[in-house]
């Protein structure tokens, strides 16, 4: 897969793609709504919805990423918490998602392989800088990746097209010398095809393929051909 194609950047997503922060999460949901005195089968995917329709919110600049936490709060709880109460609040969950982030084992491989390949290795997540560049560290990935680029930098997060440009200006490519890999079928599918690059969507769990769109249950599954080389 991909070895075809005359790549000359390979462009990744983070979290659901490199990190797994999806089990973080849900185990911090529930064990912050227990605190609350809220126990449901359905907790953790609750809070995912909430979480995700106000980070998209964030994404498009209506809020702040302080404001999207705080909204999170206010929804889930069903309370008018002052932003000082919910921030507060949320520092409970924050702390123990933080706690339960874990790398994937294929992660570290792929971006090797690519680099291998002489391509250049980009991430480009719909994070917060601080917040990506702690994932970063503390699983060695810094010296394993060439440019990042988080979406707190840019105007608007993926599927923006204006991410999509920020990424591709900085690592100086054309958008189809370049591929993004990504879990999201919105954002990194979708949004990179609407701005001419390549795709993979990486469906961890199982996902049907979508239409005629790269696809791959895992990132052992990539390999690139080697980047051509220019004068």
């Amino acid at each position: 897969m991909l070895a075809h194609l005359p790549l000359r950047a390979a462009i990744f997503d983070l979290d659901g793609t490199l990190i797994d922060q999806r089990v973080a999460q849900d185990a911090a949901a529930v064990a912050f709504a227990a605190d609350h005195g809220i126990v449901a089968d359905d907790v953790a995917e609750r809070w995912h919805v909430i979480a995700h329709r106000h980070y998209r919110r964030y994404q498009t600049r209506e809020i702040t990423f302080e404001q999207q936490r705080c909204e999170r709060v206010r929804e889930f709880l069903g309370r008018d918490f002052s932003d000082a109460d919910a921030t507060e609040i949320f520092g409970a969950y924050l702390t123990r998602y933080e706690a339960g982030w874990q790398i994937y084992a294929d992660a570290v491989p792929v971006l090797r392989r690519a680099r291998e390949a002489g391509l250049v290795v980009a991430l480009l997540t719909n994070g917060q800088q601080t917040q990506q560049f702690r994932k970063l560290e503390r699983f060695a990935l810094v010296s394993e990746i060439d440019v990042v680029l988080c979406s707190s930098e840019l105007p608007a997060g993926k599927p923006d097209p204006r991410a999509y440009a920020a990424v591709l200006d900085r690592l100086g490519v054309a958008a189809d010398e370049a591929v993004m890999i990504g879990d999201s079928i919105e954002a990194d599918v979708q949004g990179a095809l609407a701005a001419g690059l390549h795709a993979v969507h990486l469906a961890r769990l199982g996902e049907e393929p979508v239409g005629h769109v790269h696809h791959a249950v895992s990132l052992d599954e990539l390999r690139f051909a080697p980047a051509e080389r220019t004068a």
